[in-house]
């Protein structure tokens, strides 16, 4: 981003704003909303290419190896694996369509469509779920022995290991740009390694002698799946649901008391579209106040909001005085 500076005041130290390739004005120094915005939608682009190359190498691998040996749970967590990648991809067109400018129809943006994502990777892990049950059962019931075991074992590692290298990335991504789709799939990864740790074992125990314990394993990697399918579910349902960031309007709360002239802050709200909040809150004002003072102090409290909170895209501050609303900023 190119920036230029342009100057305030004619005395005094020399201050000025940044003035980004896009028109966005920031105080120099400081990145815009919409550029931040574009360096995070990046950044999280760079983290979804990269983990789906990752997945697909171990997933084919795992694949091969499952066909090869017979091995039920290998044969699930691979498809488990290629289930995560195809999400994946979902995540990523998410995110590509949340780039589109704002319109008539949709005023609010797009943000959302990386929200609608998330249920796209909530399916994938049910069905994941489904896939790991069905199979064991029928490992279990044919009886189908499992050969290759050493070639078995070393896919298994092989899936641990990148998915764990996969989660990690994707979490830390997610977290840091306040990508709630990035980080349920970060989960799924996780799930993934824990995966292939089930199917490890399994294999380990039909290498002892116990040839139950691949479907076992099999069954076991199910109920890993429904744990954090279920977690899954309620992270993206509160997302689609609206429901109130408690942090953010805490932090919204503290900045708004501290404004000279608001007496009491109450009602709250915080919503998250895509990897920005909206926050609505009431300000109680001194009574006799004149409309311009109250409309400067709600506009402070908005500026306030906006430069302490980053995330923070749009702020509506209603003042009262005396339990009446007399501005709205």
């Amino acid at each position: 981003m190119h920036r230029r500076l342009v100057r305030t005041g004619r005395r005094g130290p020399r201050r000025g704003v940044a003035v980004s390739d896009s028109g966005v004005v920031a105080p120099y120094g400081r990145e815009s909303a919409h550029d931040r915005d574009r360096r995070h939608r990046a950044r999280a682009m760079r983290a979804i290419v990269t983990s789906s190359a990752g997945l697909t190498v171990t997933s084919l691998l795992e694949l091969a190896v499952a066909l090869l040996s017979g091995s039920v749970a290998l044969l699930a967590d691979a498809l488990h694996n290629l289930g995560d990648v195809f999400t994946t991809v979902g995540i990523y067109f998410g995110f590509r369509m949340s780039r589109r400018v704002a319109t008539t129809r949709f005023p609010y943006g797009y943000g959302r469509s990386e929200d609608l994502a998330g249920v796209v990777v909530v399916a994938a892990i049910w069905i994941s779920a489904g896939v790991a049950f069905y199979q064991s059962y029928e490992k279990l019931v044919s009886g189908t022995p499992t050969t290759d075991l050493t070639l078995g074992m070393a896919a298994a590692v092989t899936g641990i290991v990148g998915n764990q290298i996969v989660a990690r990335y994707k979490s830390r991504v997610g977290r840091e740009i306040n990508s709630a789709p990035l980080i349920v799939d970060a989960k799924h990864s996780l799930l993934d390694s824990a995966a292939s740790a089930g199917a490890l074992v399994g294999l380990v125990g039909v290498a002892l002698g116990f040839p139950q314990a691949d479907p076992i394993a099999g069954f076991a990697i199910g109920l890993l799946i429904v744990h954090i399918g279920i977690d899954a579910t309620r992270d993206v349902a509160d997302r689609l649901m609206d429901a109130n960031d408690i942090d953010v309007t805490k932090a919204a709360e503290r900045l708004a008391i501290a404004v000279p002239g608001v007496e009491a802050v109450g009602d709250v709200r915080a919503r998250w579209l895509g990897r920005e909040v909206e926050v609505r809150l009431a300000i109680t004002l001194a009574p006799h106040l004149a409309l311009s003072d109250a409309s400067a102090i709600c506009s402070q409290v908005e500026r306030r909001v906006r430069s302490d909170l980053p995330e923070v895209r749009d702020v509506v501050v209603l003042c009262r005085s005396r339990g009446t609303a007399i501005a709205l900023v």
